[in-house]
């Protein structure tokens, strides 16, 4: 892994598909001719998060038209969108598409739906059932949207895998203010998980997270990138759009993994045994 990577933090319009393509089209240009190879943008950043009824209508094929714009740009610039999918069957996914050399090279479909607090994701979508690790020309790449990267199963998965970077895409609120606090409680919490993903699976963390007010919810953005160290390598101040630009390097991914060799040590066949001894139990 060598690439140039851009971090899109984007506040996309509620349900205008039209105006946010536009958007995508016009950052996608500008991370291209800054001499990026690689961007990504935040979790349903084709659509905006708050849809309830607007769901279905919004819904989008890897096929359709406006996939067939991102995917001719991917020709020049690896795309990561977030967007709600129709998939063949009819089911209705909060999905990512990584686009490169004109095509839908992998699409992850959001495996752990919110079902507390302000969100209720399982009454518009379906959950994903994988993590797959794939193979981009710029590295080896995993995909988590928000809530995923909550479950640390999740990110293990790629880390068996040999992920070198882990792009978590984001549609997160800002919350919890505290007097005297130096940021936000998400904001804290967020820099924990991703300082810990980092550090603990030993790979590049990309953070896209959106912007903006909807539906009454403040998004805080915050989009970071954390090294194999686990220790922050540049990220967005502010609460505006903007563009976060970083270089990704194997140096770094060999030297984390030279030092402390996790996943070489790593047991998995432990944990499977683990699993089936509590499977058993539970059927028993």
């Amino acid at each position: 892994m060598d690439c140039r990577l851009t971090v899109a933090q984007t506040n996309p319009a509620l349900g205008n598909i039209g105006r946010n393509l536009e958007e995508h089209i016009a950052q996608v240009e500008a991370a291209r001719r800054g001499g990026s190879q690689v961007i990504v943008f935040p979790e349903l950043s084709l659509t905006g998060y708050f849809l309830k009824d607007q769901t279905a209508e919004v819904a989008l094929s890897i096929k359709s038209r406006e996939f067939a714009r991102l995917a001719e740009l991917s020709r020049d610039i690896s795309i990561a969108v977030g967007f709600v999918e129709r998939s063949d069957d009819g089911r209705i996914y909060n999905s990512v598409a990584f686009l490169e050399d004109g095509a839908v090279l992998h699409v992850h479909r959001k495996v752990h739906l919110v079902t507390y607090g302000m969100f209720d994701e399982m009454r518009e979508f379906a959950a994903g059932d994988s993590f797959t690790t794939f193979r981009s020309r710029h590295g080896r790449f995993g995909l988590l949207v928000c809530e995923d990267a909550w479950h640390v199963s999740s990110g293990y998965q790629h880390f068996l895998a040999g992920a070198d970077a882990l792009l978590v895409m984001c549609c997160s609120p800002g919350r919890g203010v505290d007097g005297g606090a130096r940021e936000l409680a998400s904001e804290h919490t967020w820099r924990t998980l991703l300082e810990a993903y980092g550090l603990l699976f030993q790979t590049w963390v990309v953070y896209s997270n959106r912007v903006g007010w909807e539906d009454g919810v403040f998004f805080w953005g915050g989009s970071r990138v954390i090294d194999p160290f686990g220790a922050e390598s540049a990220r967005l101040l502010g609460l505006e759009p903007g563009r976060l630009d970083v270089r990704l390097t194997s140096d770094a991914l060999r030297r984390a993994r030279v030092a402390t060799p996790l996943r070489r040590d790593s047991r998995p066949d432990l944990l499977a045994r683990a699993l089936d001894r509590q499977s058993d139990g539970r059927s028993a």
